[in-house]
Formats: structure tokens, C-alpha cells, sequence
């Protein structure tokens, strides 16, 4: 038992805001929190348990559902392992996002408007030359390839670029790009994201391919969107595209998807920024582009 575990259910209950009817129900249900046991087999807990459990309500607060609220808090102070979410959701960037965070309202968007709120993003995070760790997925090589300059650009000053697409592998996708290659049937091989973890600009675009438009238009293409500057949400997109770079063996992914998994500054976003992207937005939607 820690030496530092000291607290009764009860003085768990007082630091959290958490009855400790509902701790018990918790700990039945979910195995959470878990807690030292004294050789009398009473409950002691320590300030450890007080962190999680507050990250727990706190996620809750923003909409999380239980379970994965537990899941992510653990992960979060490495009580536990994160596991990788059985489906649906594996290695989903979009699926995750709508999993965690219920409210992000999903848009039915066509490739050519995407592209638009895309290089808004892009553009943004050029202009300030933020750190930022930063994952992009473009389906298939050649998407990326035709964007290849603009990330180069973009990469010049980002913390960490990966880039994920159905590359042969051992694809180098261009210094200081990582490209993380997709198995064809890997469920980011569907989807669009932009996701850019800053800290004065933290974004996700990320969006899934609708089934059967093989003989439609590239830009007339239609995917099922989300878009959010909410930090935690961006994070938990993050955490996905690290986790995948890491199962596909890439160098280096373990020690971020690790990063990550801390819990992230608190620290505001800046306006100024969020408004001069939401006119790039407008700006690159209302020109209609077209083509990737």
C-alpha cells in the first residue's frame, strides 16, 4: 500500500464531490478507482486517486460518457494502459471524436468545401509558425503528394508532422514529414483530418468517406464531418493519430502517443487567432476550391 494512502472513502468522496455510494458503484461496475487495501480489507486512497477522479468529473462535464471517461483519466496519469478502442472506432479519428465528445454536431460536406476549411487551417498555423504537433490524412498517396509542398511549408515549424496515407512502406514522405503508412483496410484509409495540437490554436477537421461513390466526381466526393477548436478534443484526436504512428512501427511514435497521453495545459486559446481562422474559413469556402 502507498505510503501516502491515507484517505477513506469518505475523505474521497469530500476532495471529489463524488458520493461514496457512487465511488462504490464505480469501482463495481467499472473497477475504478481502485483502491489500497489495509489489512482489515478498509478502503484507503491517495492523492493520486483524488487527480483522477476529478479528471473523471470533469470529463463528464463536457459531455464524456462514463466509461470512457474512466478509460481516458487513467490513461491520462498512466494508472493504466489506454487500450485501443475495439469497433467501432479502432484507429478512427472521426469515430473517436464522436464517441468522446457526443455534442460535435456532424456536417455532410463535399471534398471541395473540406479542402476549404483544410488550407484555412493550414494557412493559420503558417502564418504564426506555431509548435504544434500536427497529423494530416489524405487517403491515398497521390493526395498527399499533390500537397506535399504546402505541408513541407507547414512542417518547417511544427513540434512533430505525420502524415497518413496508403504509402509503400518505408516511405520517407519528406523531411521533417513522417509519413505512416495505412493498411488498405485500416479505417483512417476513409477518412480526411487535419489536426493541429497547439497551444494557442488547437484544431481538428476530421471527416469519413460515404460508401458507394466510386463513379462520382474527386470534388464532388461526400464526407461526414467534425470540426472543433475545443483542447480536448483535439488532444483526444492526437492521441488516436499517435497511437496509430505506433502500430505501424514507426520511430519515435511510442515516446509521443506517451506524451500525449498527459493531461493538456489548461491555458486559453487565443481569439484573435480563432477569429482570423474562422474569416480564412469563410474566405476559402465562399472561393469554392477545387481540386487536391
Amino acid at each position: 500500500m502507498s505510503d501516502d494512502a491515507s484517505l477513506s472513502i469518505g475523505d474521497l468522496a469530500e476532495r471529489t464531490g463524488v458520493s461514496a455510494a457512487t465511488l462504490r458503484v464505480w469501482e463495481s461496475r467499472h473497477g475504478f478507482p481502485v483502491p489500497h487495501r489495509r489489512a482489515s480489507g478498509h478502503r484507503r486512497y491517495d492523492a493520486q486517486h483524488v487527480a483522477t477522479v476529478r479528471d473523471v468529473v470533469r470529463r463528464r462535464e463536457e459531455g464524456i460518457r462514463l466509461d470512457v471517461a474512466i478509460r481516458l483519466a487513467r490513461a491520462a496519469t498512466h494508472d493504466v494502459p489506454e487500450p485501443a478502442a475495439g469497433p467501432p472506432g479502432n484507429g478512427s479519428v472521426y469515430a473517436r471524436l464522436r464517441q468522446t465528445h457526443p455534442g460535435l454536431m456532424p456536417q455532410r460536406l463535399r471534398k471541395s468545401t473540406l479542402l476549404g476549411l483544410s488550407w484555412a487551417i493550414e494557412d493559420e498555423f503558417c502564418s504564426h509558425s506555431q509548435r504544434a504537433h500536427v497529423f494530416g490524412a489524405f487517403q491515398k498517396e497521390k493526395h498527399y503528394r499533390a500537397a506535399q509542398t504546402r505541408w513541407s511549408d507547414l512542417a518547417r515549424t511544427n513540434t512533430s508532422t505525420h502524415v497518413f496515407a496508403d504509402f509503400p512502406d518505408g516511405d520517407p514522405g519528406g523531411s521533417p514529414i513522417v509519413a505512416v503508412p495505412l493498411a488498405p483496410h485500416h479505417p483512417m484509409v476513409r477518412e480526411w483530418a487535419v489536426v493541429c495540437d497547439g497551444e494557442d490554436l488547437p484544431v481538428a477537421l476530421t471527416a469519413w468517406e460515404l460508401p458507394g461513390q466510386g463513379d462520382v466526381r474527386d470534388g464532388d466526393r461526400v464526407f461526414e464531418s467534425v470540426w472543433t477548436v475545443d483542447p480536448t478534443a483535439v488532444r483526444e484526436a492526437s492521441r488516436v493519430c499517435a497511437r496509430v504512428a505506433a502500430e505501424a512501427g514507426v520511430p519515435g511514435a511510442g515516446a509521443l502517443t506517451t506524451e500525449l497521453a498527459g493531461p493538456r495545459s489548461t491555458a486559453a486559446a487565443d481569439v484573435t487567432q480563432m477569429t482570423s481562422l474562422f474569416n480564412r474559413v469563410v474566405a476559402y469556402v465562399d472561393g469554392t476550391p477545387q481540386g487536391r
